[in-house]
């Protein structure tokens, strides 16, 4: 029936979201949702060209980065994955999923993200490790990173969220940009105060 899985895929997503009524949140995983899926690359491909022009504007699109997992996102290849997809991308982040190898545990801080994403990203959602206890430095300091994109494009020096974007991929020391190391020192120390405070509750 489809010359196409793109325009499958794209028909089958429209129809189910206009049956629910255009849910305000409503997410499609394409079959090429990072990088080093596409052929031969992401603004070259077919398949997400035809997935940009086809999918309804309300309908948000996951991305995951270079690679599956990715270690570093870039403002630049953000740019280029909005300009394919029509639309900016939803990360889901899998810097710390270890459901492909459960004998490894990722407690190090949320880092290799540029400063400057938020103007280009639709959302982020953070795949965890398996083991729930283990995710207490990597939300806490996804919420600093967070926190600290916030203020970015607030302060005034910075003109608002373009000129957040216009930092790009600079990983250096500017001021009151995200430090991963503070990040990660200031999720050890609530960290203590949570499992003191567990350890103090009654029948533990």
């Amino acid at each position: 029936i489809f010359p196409s899985l793109a325009q499958a895929q794209a028909s089958v997503a429209n129809e189910v979201y206009q049956d629910l009524g255009q849910p305000s949140v409503f997410l499609f995983c394409p079959t090429e949702y990072c990088s080093s899926l596409c052929s031969p690359s992401p603004s070259r491909s077919c398949y997400l060209l035809t997935i940009g022009q086809e999918l309804l504007p309300g309908i948000g699109i996951i991305w995951t980065g270079p690679k599956v997992v990715s270690q570093e996102l870039s403002a630049t290849l953000l740019e280029e994955v909005e300009g394919v997809l029509q639309r900016r991308p939803v990360i889901w982040d899998n810097l710390y999923a270890n459901d492909y190898d459960c004998r490894r545990v990722f407690l190090g801080p949320y880092t290799g993200r540029a400063p400057g994403l938020m103007p280009r990203l639709d959302g982020l959602l953070l795949n965890p490790n398996c083991e729930l206890q283990a995710n207490f430095i990597p939300v806490h300091t996804l919420g600093s990173w967070f926190r600290s994109e916030l203020g970015s494009c607030a302060r005034p020096d910075h003109a608002g969220m373009e000129a957040a974007a216009a930092l790009g991929d600079s990983q250096g020391p500017q001021e009151g940009s995200y430090s991963p190391q503070e990040a990660l020192e200031l999720a050890l120390h609530d960290w203590v105060v949570e499992i003191n405070r567990q350890a103090l509750e009654p029948g533990r």
